[in-house]
């Protein structure tokens, strides 16, 4: 696919004059050292740093506690501070630059008099390029009441504006318009493929193992792709080098143990977390014989390493495994993991050009199995990524920095499998496999073009290959639909090139600023994606069907313009910020009616492509000073697909479009030992077909739906949640105790999880012909079915 357009020949023009003009800068000299936590050596990100009586000279600590700030005439006084931490001051003179130099921050008692709810410069929402991006620090996500006392960073997440949800108990996300396949979902690179427990209830993220969380939605960079809507971007944190140090927690379904402290040496750290819930166990205490046979669990555990291998090189390694399993009385099991492993090394080539290598394995696997005589099956699937990727950066100034490298993609989806036991009456059933490579080259640069104008550019070009080994299909008259007979089949060996496609990525954004505290920012973006889901649910199910790009299903390609205003208020005590957006999708795929994609060999029957388009305003006011914190976000949005063969070729909405959400939450400390939060939901209700009516076949009422999808609408959603946080107080002591007491959905709301259309006889949706008596009366009825309602929990929260 190539690029067309005036726009993508200016924006191709743009970067490359932009990314050459760097041989123009002028040297510079600058001075680095890392801040760190005096009591363990932990790293400090988000660290002030700038020269005394120049606070326009600032910069911001990095993810390693490390920063590079431009000098001037010295000697000189260098500020740093850290919210939380006493100010560190110190005279920097020549021969210091020579020299490896460290901060020590030592935390402040009274820093709880204002709590600030990012780590990061007080001004960066004006000052950076990024428009749609969103950060919620790991302490703030730990602060949000939470289902079950557990806290989440997916349900965090949700809280954002343009975030929005699947529905109730739901982790599944919908950025901008985009179904929940078309997030990228990180962990120290490895992409993620299934990111919940408990059918969605809880993501696979303990909040305890993560030093950060970076959600993109506007202008992702040039080094990340192959999704079209977001970007979640989660690390592991490092262990400290000084003493072993632990936390974790004991709650209502589950609890947590994380351990970090160094390894060999203090060039060496280590952290290891585990977390397993016991909701089993309590399934053993019911007096139902049938709910004790049940089992109902979920534990994951999570590691990473960190060396420092010479003043110039570090290895990292981390590593990821969870799993799920629901059992019903020894007949029904459904299980699924995520193994996740990467390692990166990086290198400070010079001082101003560095190098980061990373290499991953992602895999995905589920099994479900039936155990009955008649219709016993055992059902298993698997998928798995394996990539690499190199990017060189260099600071080539102050005023310019750029970046390139490259990445290798290589995804394997193994067959589906279903094999009946030994007397059933089921037929076996095995498809094809499929592979796919791809491979992108990427470059990137920021320019400060005035004090005023900055402007962002980046390159990403992708080069896919559906591969072997795998089997193509031939339909008769090139007609692909279902019931259209095969003439022919070719199988392709192993690395075998099937189909071949690629993608021209260019992005571009730029930002004026008028003043310190006031900014606007303009940003275009274009993004390939060349795997999805084909299912007929919207919150995502472990069993979905993940599709390669192919023969018969060509990539989706996604182009979104945003336009910001950002303003900040009484210094920077107050922001205010509000985005539109529009995005343009070619090549979408929805299901036909009635398909069926699980476990045919030929799932490009069962779809349809057309085109798609979303647009919305997102207005944010967050306040990040003070002992009142927390924001109120309003998000507009709508979403519409046009497929011919769907909907009689009418534009129509996917479940997933919400006019309307409304979030807040808000965060209060009473004192130092009592705090309390608060959120409040509100969304328009997902898109849904209800029937129209039923018809009689075979002596069953079977209902009947409109040519037009997605007509009518769940009633809103709304639900309020509360907690209250005590913990002792410290007097020097080593274990740090807290109690959390939270309520979700505190005033009871039923927010509708399904609808089920069925006859209700004796005006009884309960009526049990065993026991209720004879049929007097029978009625088409609607069934709604809701999760919870006023749901207390307890956690306990410990530090060591």
């Amino acid at each position: 696919m190539k690029p067309t357009g005036k726009l993508s020949k200016f924006i191709f023009l743009s970067f490359f004059t932009l990314l050459f003009c760097s041989a123009s800068a002028q040297e510079t000299s600058y001075f680095s050292a890392d801040v760190v936590d005096v009591t363990n050596t932990t790293p400090l990100p988000g660290a002030s740093v700038y020269w005394e009586n120049d606070v326009s000279s600032g910069v911001v600590s990095d993810i390693n506690g490390v920063f590079r700030i431009k000098t001037k005439s010295l000697p000189a006084r260098l500020i740093v501070s850290f919210i939380g931490y006493e100010t560190s001051s110190r005279v920097i003179t020549s021969k210091d630059l020579e020299k490896t130099q460290r901060f020590f921050l030592k935390p402040e008692e009274m820093s709880l008099d204002e709590i600030i709810i990012q780590e990061r410069r007080p001004d960066e929402q004006v000052r950076n390029m990024e428009t749609g991006k969103a950060t919620i620090p790991i302490a703030t996500i730990k602060n949000i009441p939470a289902l079950f006392g557990e806290v989440d960073l997916l349900r965090s997440l949700q809280l954002l504006p343009g975030v929005q949800t699947a529905g109730e108990g739901t982790t599944g996300l919908f950025v901008r318009g985009g179904s929940a396949d078309q997030n990228l979902v990180q962990l120290d690179g490895a992409p993620i493929y299934n990111a919940s427990h408990f059918f969605g209830f809880f993501s696979v993220f303990n909040p305890d193992a993560l030093d950060q969380v970076e959600l993109y939605k506007g202008n992702m960079p040039a080094s990340f792709g192959g999704r079209l809507s977001s970007l979640i971007d989660v690390t592991l944190r490092e262990g400290n080098n000084e003493q072993i140090h632990g936390e974790g927690g004991i709650g209502s379904i589950s609890s947590r143990l994380t351990l970090d402290g160094p390894l060999f040496s203090d060039k060496s750290t280590f952290v290891i977390s585990g977390r397993r819930t016991y909701a089993d166990l309590f399934l053993k205490l019911s007096n139902d014989e049938d709910l004790r046979n049940n089992k109902l669990n979920f534990h994951d555990l999570s590691g990473k390493l960190s060396f420092i291998l010479s003043a110039k090189d570090k290895l990292t390694v981390s590593s990821y495994q969870g799993s799920d399993f629901l059992g019903l009385d020894d007949q029904f099991g459904l299980g699924w993991t995520n193994w996740i492993s990467s390692a990166q090394w990086s290198r400070n080539v010079s001082e101003k050009l560095f190098f980061d290598l990373q290499g991953y394995h992602s895999r995905y696997n589920y099994r479900v199995e039936f155990d009955d005589p008649n219709t016993g099956f055992e059902w298993k699937n698997k998928l798995s990524e394996t990539g690499v990727k190199g990017q060189w950066t260099l600071l080539k100034s102050d005023k310019i920095q750029s970046y390139w490298g490259f990445q290798s993609q290589l995804y394997h989806f193994a067959p589906i499998e279903l094999n009946p036991a030994a007397d059933s009456n089921i037929q076996p059933i095995v498809t094809n496999p499929k592979n796919g490579l791809l491979n992108s080259a990427f470059a990137g640069i920021t320019y400060e073009i005035t004090p005023k104008l900055s402007t962002e550019a980046g390159l990403r070009w992708g080069f896919f290959n559906q591969i072997g080994k795998g089997v193509d299909y031939i339909y008769e008259n090139n007609v692909v639909a279902p019931g259209i007979p095969i003439t022919d089949s070719l199988n392709y060996e192993l690395l075998e090139n099937i189909k071949f496609y690629q993608g021209f990525e260019p992005r571009i954004a730029f930002r004026y600023l008028f003043n310190d505290e006031f900014s606007v920012k303009a940003a275009y973006n274009r993004n390939f994606q060349y795997v999805q889901i084909a299912s007929n649910s919207s919150a995502g199910l472990p069993i979905d069907r993940w599709i390669l790009a192919g023969t018969y299903v060509p990539p989706i390609r996604s182009d979104q313009v945003s336009l910001g205003l950002f303003r900040n208020f009484d210094e920077n005590r107050w922001e205010f910020s509000v985005e539109g957006y529009y995005k343009d999708l070619r090549n979408v795929i929805d299901l036909r009616n009635g398909a069926q994609v699980l476990f045919t060999d030929n799932v490009e029957t069962e779809l349809l492509t057309g085109n798609g388009w979303s647009y919305g305003a997102e207005f944010l006011l967050r306040k990040n000073i003070g002992k009142t914190t927390g924001w109120l976000a309003y998000t507009y949005s709508r979403t519409w697909r046009k497929i011919a063969g769907i909907s009689q070729g009418q534009k129509y909405n996917p479940r997933f479009d919400r006019p309307h959400d409304i979030t807040l939450v808000l965060n209060h400390e009473f004192s130092p030992s009592w705090s309390a939060g608060l959120t409040f939901i509100y969304t328009t209700g997902q898109a849904v077909s209800f029937p129209i009516g039923v018809y009689e076949q075979d002596n069953q009422s079977v209902p009947l739906y409109s040519d037009y999808r997605n007509e009518d609408r769940f009633p809103d959603y709304h639900r309020m949640d509360a907690s209250v946080t005590w913990k002792n107080a410290d007097k020097g002591r080593k274990w740090k105790g807290s109690w959390n007491f939270s309520v979700y959905n505190l005033y009871g709301r039923k927010n509708p999880f399904a609808y089920e259309f069925r006859e209700i006889y004796n005006d009884d949706f309960r009526y049990n012909s065993s026991e209720d008596g004879p049929i007097v009366s029978t009625r088409q009825g609607i069934v709604m079915t809701y999760l919870f309602t006023f749901l207390p929990s307890i956690t306990y929260n410990f530090q060591f």
